[in-house]
């Protein structure tokens, strides 16, 4: 199934990619603040590779480490963190749907045949090791070790911009990895020993800090920077809630992921990151954070969020530190996010049969709008898809617009679209109007914060009670004519 070696770490996907051609290594200055995300946006949007800045820049004095960027800037480098090679992602993603609803066992041969999907099973089970290469070095509590970027200008400060955040919930214990919650969320650099962490109320991370505040007590919060990519990847996915990043890191990483305890927290930490940020955040301790340059392409409003104050910092040997840049698509969680949209097809298509392709447009920051092809076969059916779309993932219920179009019109063309919608939809009749859902609040579209309108667009060929006319024809040539035509115009339209 998988195409690519199996990455332990991120140093070993950095040594496939510069045996590939597709690393730089940058070794003029270039500052952290402001100077660093032009580059990575450049490099990103020239579809460049992976960038290695061995003369990082802080507060006009070299970085204690060297910095990683654009690692996911290109559809194929997200695609090799899965261990694939691009057109291998959809076939991936009808077997994680499979995974996660395998079909009855249809006797011997069946049941021998389901050998990929027992081992797959069995990688989610992490390896737990007494110490690992994460916890080589251990540095005091002082965030100027780390070499965090600055990216906009009216950034309120340095920014963590890939920390895998590891929480687990108040009623559980520290060997409970099914319990554990790893969720990418940007954090402010506050001061030597504080981080402020800004989760939003639908993660994971926020609901477990629930937990610990009922019961007034502190709650400990790891933080891996640099960790594999299987791990990243798992951590950046929108899993359902019932499903493990930790569990689910393996089957992407196609080995067991390999964790270790925490040095002065009671939580399992990835064995093989680059650095691990350990501390506590006690209840009612929170701090305003931002603002800073989101993925909408503005900034976002001053809000408190958590505060963590870190108890110590472990990293390995001669450490790396992995940074990226959230703005206006094209970003790197754009970028991401169009692999995941191949990888969650299947997922989708297991629960709505209907749906045949889905796209996600990324200018339209990934999710929110989507356009959703379907197999139509009667009267209201392209409604019944979109409420199901929205009430499927909590990502979707950030999804602002559904279009829906019948499979003769390819989703992921403007012009396709354009012509659906013109021809095939009444604004009167087609289009669905809901107010007050959720909403992230970053949306400055909407009239209150959290809560929004969704629009859906049935733009498919109308039938049956939908319509008291006949419908048009739709005009096409033979097939055979078409081919004549490129055969004899072939030499001649160059």
């Amino acid at each position: 199934m998988r195409s690519l070696p199996v990455f332990a770490d991120l140093r070993a996907f950095l040594g496939w990619t510069e045996e590939a051609g597709d690393l730089a290594r940058i070794a003029e200055p270039v500052a952290l603040r402001h100077e660093m995300t032009a580059v990575q946006l450049a490099a990103l949007r020239a579809g460049g590779p992976v960038l290695r800045f061995d003369a990082a820049m802080q507060e006009g004095r070299p970085a204690a480490m060297p910095v990683i960027a654009n690692l996911f800037g290109t559809p194929a480098r997200v695609a090799a963190g899965l261990g694939l090679l691009p057109e291998e992602v959809p076939d991936f993603g009808a077997f994680l749907a499979a995974l996660r609803s395998p079909p009855a066992v249809e006797g011997m041969r069946d049941a021998l045949s389901r050998w990929p999907m027992l081992r797959a099973a069995l990688q989610t089970r992490p390896r737990i090791l007494r110490r690992g290469p994460a916890q080589d070095h251990r540095a005091p509590a002082d965030m100027s070790l780390v070499p965090a970027q600055t990216p906009w200008p009216e950034d309120a400060g340095p920014l963590l911009t890939w920390p895998v955040v590891i929480t687990r919930p108040q009623d559980s214990a520290p060997a409970q990895v099914s319990r554990y919650n790893l969720g990418v969320y940007r954090a402010q650099v506050l001061g030597a020993d504080r981080l402020i962490l800004r989760w939003l109320a639908h993660r994971g991370g926020a609901a477990h800090h629930r937990t610990w505040a009922r019961a007034q007590a502190p709650m400990p919060v790891a933080i891996a920077l640099g960790a594999d990519p299987a791990t990243l990847l798992a951590a950046a996915l929108p899993l359902p809630e019932t499903v493990s990043e930790i569990a689910f890191s393996g089957v992407l990483r196609g080995a067991r992921a390999e964790w270790t305890p925490a040095s002065t927290v009671p939580l399992l930490v990835p064995a093989t990151a680059e650095i691990i940020l350990e501390g506590w955040i006690h209840p009612g301790e929170t701090a305003p954070e931002g603002p800073f340059g989101d993925h909408t392409g503005y900034y976002n409003a001053v809000e408190r969020f958590p505060l963590m104050r870190l108890s110590a910092i472990t990293h390995r040997r001669d450490p790396l530190y992995l940074t990226t840049v959230t703005g206006r698509p094209p970003d790197e969680p754009s970028v991401i996010g169009e692999v995941f949209n191949s990888l969650a097809l299947p997922v989708i298509r297991a629960q709505i049969p209907e749906v045949t392709d889905l796209w996600l447009p990324p200018a339209a920051c990934s999710y929110r709008m989507a356009v959703v092809q379907i197999d139509k076969r009667y009267p209201g059916q392209a409604r019944r898809v979109m409420l199901a779309l929205w009430g499927m993932l909590a990502q979707f219920s950030y999804t602002k617009t559904i279009i829906v179009v019948d499979r003769d019109i390819d989703p992921r063309s403007w012009d396709d679209i354009a012509w659906a919608m013109a021809t095939r939809m009444d604004p009167a009749r087609d289009v669905m109007l809901i107010d007050g859902t959720p909403m992230d609040y970053l949306d400055f579209a909407s009239p209150r914060e959290g809560l929004a309108g969704k629009m859906g667009i049935d733009a498919t060929t109308k039938i049956g009670a939908e319509t008291t006319r006949d419908w048009g024809q739709v005009m096409a040539l033979d097939p055979a004519h078409a081919a004549r035509a490129e055969a004899l115009l072939r030499g001649v339209l160059r």
